[in-house]
C-alpha cells in the first residue's frame, strides 16, 4: 500500500518539529515539508531548516521563495490603501500568513497529497487564517493540526521529541519573533499586559544611528520603486533597503492591540521600518496628486480591505474589485517624497510630484485666487448653506 502523503508548513522551530515527528511515527505519514520565506530568513537560516526537516525524518524538503509574490499578491494593496489595523498595525503577520496558507495549497495540490497539515495552537488567528484557505483552495484534502487538537503545552512537545532522540532545548525564548519584510512581530510577557511596553532587547535591530539623515524615497504608480537617485527592479528591494536604514534608527516600533478573529483581544509588539515609512510617504504624497473624493473613499475601502485580509478573507470576489478601485486610483501617484530620519521617529519634510495639485494656477490657499471673484464664492455660500438653512428655518417655526 502507498504510504499516504502531507504536507506541512515547516517554520524548523518546536512546533512544527513535533509535527513532523508525530506525523511520521504516530501516524505513518511521508512528511512532505515547506518553507515559505517572505523575507523573514536568511540563507543560512534557510539550510539549518532544511538540514532540520531531513533530520527530522522529512521524505522531501522544499524552501519557496515567496518574496516577490507576497508583494504583488498583498503588500502592494496594503501600500494603495494606506493600510494600518487600528491605525497602527502594518498587518505585518495576518498577511504573510495568508500568503503562506495560498502557497500550502499550491503545493499540496502539485504533490497530490492526502492531507495538509500545519503548527498553530488553538488560541491565535492563524489556524482560521490557515484553515479558511485550504477548505476553499483544497476541500478535498484532510487538514491536520497536531499542536491544536492535542492541546499540547511547549513542555509536552520537547518531552516528546528528547524521547524520539531529538536534540531540543527546554529553555522557552523570552521573546517570540516573527521575521518578514513587512514587518517582525515581538510577543513577551510585557505583550499579556495591559500597561508595559516591551525593552529595548526585544527588538530585533539594535538602534546604531543618532544623527539626523535624508532620504528620499521614490513612488511611480503608488509603488515604492527607489531610494535617493537609485530605482531597483521590484519593490521589495525597496523595502528590504529601508527596513534596514530606518530599523537603525529604532523607527517603526510599537504595540497593536486588536481584536482577535476568535473573539478575544490580543496585544503584539511589532517592529515595521520599512512599511511605516512607505505607507506615510505614500499618504503624503497622495494628499497632493489625488482629489478630496478618491482620498475619502480610499480610507473607507481600505479600512475593509485592511480587516478582510486580517480575518483571512483575502479570497472573497469583493477583494479583486477592491483591488481594481487601489490600482485604479494610484495612476497619477508618482513622484519623490523627501524625509529625515531621527532616533525613533521621521518627519515627511514634503514632495514633488509633475501630478501635485497644489500647483495649480487657480490660486494660492489662504492668500489669493485667481479663477473667481467674491461675488462667485458669495453666490457659492449661498446655495452651499441653501438645504440646512432651510432646515433650521422651519426647526425655529415649529417652536
Amino acid at each position: 500500500m502507498n504510504q499516504k502523503k502531507v504536507v506541512l508548513g515547516f517554520s524548523g522551530g518546536l512546533d512544527t518539529s513535533y509535527c513532523v515527528k508525530y506525523l511520521t511515527e504516530e501516524k505513518g505519514y511521508a512528511v512532505y515539508t515547506v518553507t515559505i520565506d517572505t523575507g523573514g530568513f536568511t540563507p543560512e537560516e534557510l539550510k539549518a531548516i532544511e538540514h532540520r526537516a531531513y533530520q527530522l525524518g522529512a521524505v522531501q524538503h522544499i524552501t519557496i521563495n515567496a518574496v516577490k509574490s507576497y508583494y504583488d499578491r498583498v503588500l502592494r494593496y496594503l501600500i494603495f490603501g494606506n493600510v494600518l489595523k487600528n491605525n497602527t498595525y502594518p498587518l505585518s503577520v495576518s498577511a504573510e500568513r495568508i500568503t503562506q496558507a495560498l502557497i500550502l495549497a499550491e503545493e499540496a495540490r502539485k504533490l497530490q497529497a492526502d492531507a495538509i497539515a500545519h503548527g498553530s495552537t488553538g488560541a491565535g488567528n492563524d489556524q482560521v487564517r490557515f484553515d479558511m484557505v485550504f477548505h476553499i483552495l483544497v476541500p478535498d484534502i484532510e487538514i491536520i493540526t497536531p499542536i491544536r487538537d492535542q492541546r499540547l503545552s511547549r513542555e509536552a512537545e520537547v518531552a516528546y521529541l528528547q524521547a524520539h532522540g531529538v536534540e531540543v532545548s527546554a529553555e522557552k525564548s523570552v521573546y517570540s519573533i516573527n521575521k518578514g519584510i513587512w514587518g517582525t512581530s515581538v510577543g513577551g510577557k510585557e505583550t499579556l499586559t495591559s500597561d508595559q511596553f516591551l525593552p529595548e532587547s526585544a527588538f530585533p535591530h539594535p538602534v546604531s544611528k543618532q544623527q539626523p539623515e535624508d532620504l528620499t524615497l521614490i513612488f511611480e504608480k503608488g509603488e515604492p520603486v527607489g531610494l535617493n537617485n537609485q530605482v531597483f527592479d521590484h519593490p521589495t528591494h525597496t523595502i528590504q533597503a529601508l527596513n534596514e536604514i530606518a530599523g537603525s534608527f529604532g523607527i517603526g516600533r510599537d504595540i497593536h492591540v486588536g481584536d482577535t478573529i476568535i473573539g478575544i483581544k490580543g496585544r503584539v509588539g511589532f517592529e515595521a521600518p520599512g512599511p511605516m515609512v512607505i505607507l506615510k510617504a505614500h499618504h503624503a504624497l497622495e494628499k497632493h496628486v489625488l482629489t478630496k473624493w478618491q482620498l475619502m473613499i480610499k480610507d473607507q475601502l481600505s479600512i475593509f480591505y485592511g480587516n478582510w485580509v486580517h480575518e483571512g478573507l483575502l479570497l472573497d470576489p469583493v477583494m479583486r474589485d477592491m483591488e481594481a478601485f487601489l490600482t485604479s486610483s494610484q495612476q497619477r501617484v508618482s513622484g519623490k517624497v523627501f524625509i529625515t530620519f531621527f532616533p525613533y521617529r521621521f518627519q515627511i519634510n514634503g514632495i514633488q510630484s509633475a501630478y501635485d495639485l497644489m500647483q495649480s494656477k487657480s490660486g494660492t490657499y489662504g492668500e489669493m485666487n485667481n479663477a473667481w471673484t467674491g461675488e462667485d464664492v458669495r453666490g457659492f455660500s449661498k446655495i452651499m448653506a441653501n438645504a440646512l438653512s432651510i432646515w433650521y428655518h422651519i426647526k425655529d417655526e415649529i417652536k
